[in-house]
């Protein structure tokens, strides 16, 4: 999941369309409710989040260090006009990285990617055991070959393998996938997503890569 904070809901909202193309979850705030939310929120629901994109709003040099306090997640600032001035006040502020509109979601997911590589987590792929996964919308693989899976079942894997050697609890999986306050959608969704999952990886494999426990939740065994 990817947040995105903006002063203007049709940003956000565009954005949320944009990424939703690729396959990620977004949520969007406002200025005033990221700072609080960002102080607030449980642990489990904010390590669901993959990177914080900072549009256009006040104080927003603020946010880097706040974020810093809870997460490691990497952090890209949007800038709508040319200003060196600006852009290294951002850097100075703590951002990893600074774009330019206009640019693709796909821009952004690589300099994303290309921020967990820099801290040993990102994209050529992650390769555990038999399988590499990748977070830039390509299919995993199984043993080098291309391993074809849905999109939301594609995401689950990601973020088990991303988070290998921690057990997560069914709504940690599920804010990583649909976001955080997304109503719509149950829970319960998640168990589906797993049990189709757990049985296309143990025909694959020949065996069940994904350990559950009851009211612990889940982890990948792929060493």
């Amino acid at each position: 999941m990817i947040v995105v904070v903006d002063e203007r809901s049709l940003v956000t909202s565009g954005y949320s369309a944009w990424f939703a193309r690729e396959g990620i979850t977004t949520t969007g705030f406002t200025p005033n409710d990221f700072g609080d939310w960002v102080a607030t929120v449980q642990k489990n629901d904010i390590m669901a989040v993959e990177a914080f994109l900072i549009g256009e709003c006040v104080n927003r040099s603020q946010f880097p260090q706040k974020i810093r306090e809870r997460c490691s997640a990497p952090v890209i600032a949007v800038n709508e006009t040319q200003s060196l001035e600006h852009t290294l006040e951002l850097f100075q502020a703590g951002v990893d990285d600074v774009v330019r509109k206009p640019m693709h979601v796909r821009e952004i997911l690589a300099r994303i990617n290309a921020i967990r590589r820099r801290y040993g987590n990102g994209d050529a792929g992650t390769q555990v055991g038999p399988i590499r996964v990748f977070s830039d919308g390509r299919d995993p693989q199984v043993n080098g070959l291309d391993f074809s899976l849905p999109r939301r079942e594609r995401r689950i894997l990601e973020y088990l393998i991303a988070n290998r050697g921690r057990r997560l609890n069914k709504a940690q999986i599920f804010s990583a996938i649909y976001g955080i306050f997304d109503s719509d959608v149950e829970e319960s969704v998640v168990e589906s997503h797993i049990s189709k999952l757990r049985k296309k990886l143990r025909e694959q494999l020949g065996y069940d890569p994904i350990d559950s426990k009851r009211f612990l939740g889940y982890c990948i065994n792929l060493d």
